[in-house]
């Protein structure tokens, strides 16, 4: 077995263990920070059900970033529907036999590449010509927006420079996922591109990437507004109630 086929599997099998052992991580922790305040974000629903129709607008359109700022919203959904798309176009290496809907996609997933460029370069603009933003921006933002840049640079560019062998590349992925290890494809672009992802993987649990599991635990969302209806009164303040007595 080629070294490169033995590094990059024991990368990849590192890289899954980081992100699902960081993932668990961050949402327990979430889950076990308390919310003292009745804080939704008015005008709030005042039902359950509504408040799952609102976070249903906030995770599909960015409800809230609309209000905000346009031009961040725009490029915020460009870039978050055709990550979306590259997402589903790339299951055709995890399935066999692949199904219908992913093999008709193909084609959509390529051109979600260059949107999904485009949507990054108009976040990272920003940085740039957004007084207010320049001041806020840590070196770590425009670290994961050229991470981001490169890793969709170099897979379109594997789709019209420099090809690479996809029945091999899709054997090792399969080989990963069945623990039968096969060949990978040592094209210097595909190595590189691979060692992006790796590493997007390991940073994505402990970086400002991870904003889709934190919405579903912010209190300014999911709470219900019925503070007039329904008493507040957080765990740990129940808690120390109950020892008080």
């Amino acid at each position: 077995m080629p070294v490169v086929t033995l590094v990059y599997a024991a990368l990849f099998y590192l890289a899954t263990i980081i992100l699902i052992g960081g993932l668990a991580y961050r949402i327990q922790r979430y889950a076990r920070t308390p919310q003292p305040l009745k804080i939704p974000t008015t005008p709030a629903p005042t039902t359950r059900i509504g408040v799952v129709l609102r976070m249903l607008r906030e995770v599909v359109f960015f409800a809230s970033l609309f209000k905000a700022n346009k031009w961040t919203w725009l490029f915020g959904w460009i870039f978050h529907f055709a990550l979306l798309l590259v997402l589903l176009r790339h299951l055709r290496y995890f399935t066999e036999p692949v199904w219908g809907w992913v093999v008709w996609l193909q084609p959509w997933g390529v051109y979600a590449g260059y949107a999904m460029i485009l949507g990054l370069l108009g976040l990272w603009a920003r940085r740039f010509l957004v007084d207010r933003v320049r001041y806020i921006s840590a070196p770590s933002d425009h670290l994961m927006l050229t991470l981001l840049v490169a890793i969709a640079g170099s897979g379109l560019a594997m789709k019209y420079v420099w090809h690479t062998d996809i029945v091999a590349l899709k054997a090792f992925v399969l080989g990963l996922i069945y623990f039968d290890w096969q060949p990978l494809p040592a094209d210097p672009l595909l190595l590189i591109h691979l060692l992006l992802v790796i590493g997007l993987v390991m940073i994505f649990p402990f970086s400002k990437l991870l904003h889709a599991p934190g919405m579903f635990f912010s209190p300014t969302r999911y709470q219900v507004d019925d503070p007039r209806e329904r008493r507040h009164v957080a765990r740990f303040a129940q808690a120390a109630g109950r020892l008080a007595e």
